[in-house]
């Protein structure tokens, strides 16, 4: 009874008597715990990198099977996607009079914005909910457990293959994605719109950068880096069996979802602030 008496209670030891709410308290701790795993991974990757020990092996194993489940619902996203902007930009330009900046207008938007969203979203459904289903399912599994008492970091030997397969999967998904959007607008436009084929090219090139790729290749690396880390962090801490790895599975996706257009809003702002679009 002493011995409790002098404990600290809860309330005290948060300080002053309050405390955050539960789903407050629990986003904070999901905060800082996805923090110091994107930290630990990286240092893994750089240190493996300098040293020569990266598994190169897995990292292909990976990356071909993200490539295999994205590759062609990509393909047949983009392909809609840079039809359905062709017709709505088609659409206004023709009422307001300006039809010659019909290519600027559809290629910057899949390029800026469609090709890495759309990244995101088949990096996230696709790709992370396989990660996440893999290590929670290893985690309940106690496989996990078995790699420390060993002396092996999971976060080394799992964690850091997947995030860099996928990073490169994304760039380089994110390029295919933008050249097919780009391209499928411009057959709609020029063969079902009766577009003009000069005046298309020659206002995409007058307004698209190098910058505006750039940009979009950037997003899709960090995008990449987003889906792998939160799939990683639910799938590391997946409890209860086979319902847990579900739930984890579920958490993954949304979380992704909700951090990828939250970073795609400030990417996009700061872009713009610093480089501001250009006159012509």
């Amino acid at each position: 009874m002493a011995d409790e008496a002098l404990r600290p209670t809860s309330r005290a030891r948060r300080g002053g008597g309050w405390r955050l709410p539960g789903p407050i308290d629990r986003s904070l701790v999901t905060v800082g715990e996805l923090t110091r795993l994107s930290g630990e991974t990286l240092r893994y990757l750089i240190k493996d990198l300098a040293r020569g020990q990266f598994p190169w092996g897995e990292f292909v194993m990976q990356a071909w099977f993200v490539v295999s489940v994205s590759l062609l619902p990509a393909l047949l996203v983009a392909i809609p996607f840079g039809i359905i902007v062709a017709i709505n930009v088609g659409s206004l330009a023709a009422q307001v009079g300006a039809t010659s900046f019909v290519g600027a207008v559809n290629g910057l938007g899949v390029i800026r914005e469609g090709a890495p969203v759309v990244t995101a979203l088949l990096l996230a459904g696709a790709a992370g909910s396989a990660i996440c289903s893999d290590l929670g399912a290893r985690n309940i599994r106690e496989e996990l457990d078995a790699m420390r008492v060993m002396g092996v970091s999971p976060i080394r030997r799992l964690v850091v293959p997947r995030v860099a397969a996928l990073v490169m999967v994304g760039v380089l998904l994110c390029a295919l994605v933008a050249m097919t959007g780009v391209i499928a607008g411009f057959l709609f436009n020029v063969y079902v719109q009766h577009g003009t084929a000069g005046a298309y090219m020659s206002s995409l090139t007058a307004f698209a950068t190098p910058g505006d790729f750039i940009v979009a290749e950037l997003k899709a690396a960090v995008f990449g880096f987003i889906a792998a880390i939160v799939a990683a962090h639910k799938g590391l801490h997946a409890k209860g069996g086979p319902k847990g790895v579900a739930d984890a599975v579920n958490q993954s996706v949304v979380l992704t979802f909700l951090l990828l257009f939250s970073t795609n809003i400030v990417m996009t702002q700061a872009y713009l602030l610093i480089a501001p679009p250009q006159v012509v």
